[in-house]
């Protein structure tokens, strides 16, 4: 007969096994979030391979990316509570199986819609393993020094995934096949689930039940609110679904912030919201991450488009970014317990909107070093400086069973920001490039040969030099309202975060317990 001790004595070593090996923990749950955060970059090389081989729209082409990042932004606060409820590492395991599935079908697609859903079912996928992969830090790390190294790798991989994974899909798909952007993930998803039962603890359970209206809500209004910004961007502010999209969005997220009021286990606990440096954070990540997406996008245009960069020199022309983000990230995790949150947030904020202003003087005439180079330079270190800043204090002094929602909201804001500004930016891109187009259109007409404006009679595209005025001359206005992005995280900082003894004390491994902070 097998006793009590016996079977605690036989647990043992299997835990001490997964705690005695902490690094492989951390990479398992790392690679989990590059994996899930670089796809919503790595495809966007690949598109126009893509394009000609389904035979997308320019305009069907955008919701290659937007499938992803509607259901991905959308179900990530569901998938936060999922871990609190059933285990995170059992919800995380799931999450990575779906990824990994519909990765293998969206490879091997031959219909636009094929493509469409295997998109939308990663990021499904994506938003179920995502926050829990960073809640999972909070139960494998112990709080102070240990949790805030294993936060700063997550945050370094976090921001710098995207600037990867258009190196990726430039490599993958010059060097094999744009399917291979998402075959890819194939091996990587299943060297991650064999892993993670070996390395990973299981969280404890908090039995509870699903809050489904709130979920319900909160997905269909961010969901309707990122199309309403994308269905703007393609159609115009007054166009009728543009409009529909914003009123429903606001009738259904103001339903999800009455159901949450009023709920016994709400999917999003609004008592969160109360700490105002909680807060505050989540307004900086929603505008820092606005503007680091439409970042990524019209560089990449202007390198392949005026540059005349390849995929894969495209890709290597972000690298330099990966770095000064490490760089940024090692600085703020390091002095963290010293100086707290403010400062790095408010250095990380300015310089961000200082290299969205060097932008914004983009020409045809730029170089790669003078107008590339240099402004992401800047911003990727302020980037840096706030990832692992804002990563450690959205998840400070909260209780262990809402870790998942917390960290899903910080996903959820990351993200519906991304997509947000990313439309927003692409808005004034039209606005301002068409705008530059009938001039240039003048200039050509009067300056072109006879088989120049014939040709542009059957295409009604304009050649080199002047389609790249007119590029050019968009992407430098569209960063006009990815500064002023910027800048509203710099206000946040100032005139909302404070610098708290007891964060100090949480952040250096001090702290006696992990409660709420009080505000």
């Amino acid at each position: 007969m097998v006793t009590t001790s016996q079977l605690t004595q036989g647990k043992k070593p299997e835990k001490a096994r997964r705690e005695g090996h902490p690094g492989i923990a951390l990479t398992v749950i790392a690679a989990c979030q590059l994996m899930v955060v670089l796809d919503a970059t790595i495809v966007n090389i690949a598109l126009p391979h893509i394009q000609g081989a389904l035979n997308f729209s320019t305009t069907d082409l955008t919701w290659v990316v937007s499938a992803y990042t509607l259901t991905f932004g959308g179900l990530l606060l569901l998938g936060g509570r999922a871990g609190d409820i059933l285990g995170r590492r059992r919800v995380f395991m799931t999450g990575i199986l779906l990824f990994t599935a519909a990765s293998l079908l969206g490879g091997f697609a031959q219909e636009p819609w094929q493509l469409l859903a295997a998109r939308a079912l990663q990021g499904v996928g994506g938003a179920i393993a995502s926050p829990t992969s960073l809640a999972l830090i909070t139960t494998t790390f112990p709080e102070g020094p240990e949790r805030n190294r294993a936060f700063g790798v997550f945050a370094a991989v976090s921001a710098g995934g995207g600037a990867i994974g258009l190196l990726a899909g430039g490599m993958l798909t010059e060097w094999l096949d744009w399917r291979w952007v998402l075959f890819v993930n194939v091996p990587i998803g299943l060297l991650i689930a064999a892993l993670t039962p070996l390395y990973i603890n299981e969280s404890e359970r908090h039995p509870g039940r699903f809050d489904l209206p709130g979920a319900l809500t909160s997905t269909a209004g961010m969901a309707s609110l990122v199309y309403g910004f994308i269905r703007a961007a393609e159609e115009g502010w007054r166009d009728g679904l543009t409009l529909g999209s914003f009123a429903a969005a606001v009738v259904l997220l103001g339903s999800f912030a009455l159901i949450e009021s009023r709920a016994r286990e709400p999917i999003t606990p609004l008592r969160m919201f109360a700490d105002r440096n909680r807060s505050g954070t989540y307004v900086i990540m929603l505008s820092l991450a606005a503007a680091m997406f439409g970042m990524f996008f019209f560089i990449v245009l202007f390198v392949q488009n005026v540059l005349n960069y390849s995929p894969i020199e495209a890709g290597l022309a972000f690298l330099p970014v990966t770095v000064v983000i490490a760089v940024g990230a090692g600085l703020s995790q390091r002095f963290l317990p010293v100086l707290g949150p403010k400062p790095f947030m408010v250095a990380g904020s300015t310089i961000v909107a200082l290299g969205l202003a060097w932008q914004t003087l983009l020409s045809p005439d730029s170089s790669y070093v003078g107008g590339v180079l240099g402004p992401m330079l800047l911003f990727g270190f302020g980037m840096g400086l706030n990832f692992v800043t804002l990563t450690l204090t959205a998840v400070s002094g909260v209780a262990p069973h809402e870790a998942g929602a917390a960290s899903g909201l910080l996903n959820a804001t990351q993200q519906i920001g991304g997509s947000l500004g990313l439309s927003i930016l692409t808005t004034v891109f039209g606005t301002a490039s068409r705008n530059e187009a009938e001039d240039q259109v003048a200039d050509f007409m009067a300056h072109a040969s006879p088989e120049q404006k014939a040709e542009f009679a059957k295409t009604h595209e304009l050649p080199a030099p002047w389609s790249h005025e007119v590029l050019a001359q968009g992407i430098s206005t569209a960063f006009i309202p990815a500064v002023a992005m910027a800048l509203l995280a710099l206000v946040t900082a100032i005139l909302v975060i404070r610098v708290r003894k007891s964060d100090l004390d949480a952040l250096a491994g001090t702290a006696s317990a992990a409660g709420p902070v009080a505000g």
